[in-house]
């Protein structure tokens, strides 16, 4: 494996199967000679994409450009990531093949997986001004109903958190289902975004690049309140809320381990606790309780109302639970 800079002609990489080479938009013209990862990131970051949804990108995109054509080399990290654009295009422009060899080895993947992965390549492909083939479809994905606990288990996990070693337990619990924060607002929550006072606090640059108001219970202010003494013992570098024993900032890993501990605690499987499964609970909560989706949907950050009426799917289930558990005990009582 080569560690020098990616040059397209030390390999055969255009096979394409018809036509003429591929040729840049006039807005990269000027352009082809940068490389690619500033140039295709600051586009990202010029569009609004979070942190996230660009490493979501990168992930998928870093897996195409690796993938060879028959004969050819496998790439170093280097190559790939020194590529410029014109090379870039010339690697993965969309009728040499490459794409229908990457689609093929992701068979394995979940429908959700593969989709986000398609997005992320045909974002790319179009940024380069390219058409994507019309043969490379999106799987369709049966639609899956967002998870929640039950009352029970609910009520497990909160009693675990509560008598949990780690002090960071009860407050991620609590704000999670208080508040809704995905699992990256709450890791990068600032102090400087809270206001004890009001009850609330700014999620900066969430989901999709916005910013939404969330709203604190007493409960969640007083354990905020709670948490803070011990936060400033561990002498945090940053403003970050949550913080590590070494004053670092929480990270998404580090809060699913404490799940799984939770999960253990509560008895329960690991896989059936995880932060968004909290996020679930609190958005399932308002809906029982008679708030309306438009409300629902901005607490949540979702961008589109279509993702928050999922919510009313399980609130159905859960009607038609309580309605079988009712009247099951109706015909116990008649038979006796």
């Amino acid at each position: 494996m080569r560690t020098g800079p990616y040059n397209a002609r030390q390999k055969a990489v255009q096979q394409r199967l018809y036509g003429e080479g591929p040729e840049l938009p006039p807005r990269l013209v000027n352009r082809g000679h940068l490389s690619w990862l500033n140039t295709y990131t600051t586009q990202l970051q010029a569009e609004g994409k979070s942190v996230n949804t660009q490493k979501s990108y990168m992930i998928g995109l870093r897996h195409l450009i690796e993938t060879p054509l028959p004969g050819e080399d496998i790439l170093s990290e280097f190559e790939r990531d020194s590529m410029s654009v014109q090379q870039l295009l010339e690697r993965i422009e969309p009728f040499n093949g490459r794409l229908d060899i990457w689609v093929n080895s992701m068979i394995d993947k979940s429908p959700s997986t593969v989709k986000a992965r398609l997005a992320a390549a045909n974002h790319l492909i179009n940024w380069l001004g390219q058409k994507w083939p019309e043969h490379l479809v999106r799987p369709k994905s049966g639609k899956k109903l967002p998870r929640t606990l039950t009352s029970r288990e609910l009520t497990m996990v909160k009693h675990a958190a509560a008598c949990s070693e780690d002090p960071l337990a009860n407050l991620v619990v609590t704000m999670i289902l208080d508040t809704g924060l995905r699992v990256s607002e709450i890791c990068d929550l600032e102090i400087s975004q809270i206001d004890l006072h009001d009850n609330s606090a700014m999620v900066i640059d969430g989901k999709g690049g916005k910013d939404r108001l969330v709203l604190f219970t007493d409960s969640t202010v007083a354990s905020i309140e709670s948490w803070l003494p011990l936060r400033e013992s561990r002498n945090p570098e940053g403003d970050h809320l949550l913080v590590t024993k070494r004053g670092n900032a929480l990270q998404s890993r580090s809060v699913q381990r404490l799940m799984d501990k939770l999960a253990d605690e509560a008895g329960m499987p690991r896989g059936r606790l995880t932060p968004h499964v909290l996020r679930h609970n609190f958005a399932t909560g308002l809906l029982e309780r008679g708030a309306d989706l438009v409300s629902i949907q901005r607490l949540l950050g979702h961008a589109s109302i279509a993702t928050t009426r999922v919510y009313l799917e399980i609130s159905d289930q859960t009607l038609r639970e309580i309605y079988k558990r009712a009247t099951s005990i109706e015909v116990e009582e008649d038979e006796s």
